[in-house]
């Protein structure tokens, strides 16, 4: 029974491990980015201050604009990463349209 439960157990922490959800690299921490294979303090705090100056990554393919972060590197966190669903933009209003009526009233 002891052999069974600790099966069920290991196999149940290795299909956790390909469930991990991508990280989203426009949005976490240091400790949320460090969560990804590959990327320590130092690559994390990169990334943070890269994201602070240039603003938010358009495609997890800018990460190659960081500072130690090469194409190699790419390979390897890609599937780790995202960035998320751009917003909306804002829609200016649009003021309505004249009404014929009015133009009448004013001849």
């Amino acid at each position: 029974m002891r052999y069974f439960l600790r099966v069920l157990i290991l196999l149940f922490s290795l299909s956790s491990l390909g469930a991990m959800a991508e990280v989203n690299i426009n949005t976490a921490d240091e400790a949320g980015l460090q969560q990804i294979k590959g990327i320590g303090p130092s690559k994390a705090r990169a990334i943070i201050e890269y994201r602070e100056k240039n603003g938010p990554f358009a495609s997890t393919d800018a990460l190659v604009n960081v500072p130690g972060i090469g194409k190699k590197s790419m390979e390897q966190l890609k599937p780790q990463i995202s960035v998320g669903v751009e917003p909306a933009k804002a829609v200016a209003p649009v003021a309505p349209a004249a009404d014929p009526a009015d133009k009448a009233k004013k001849k």
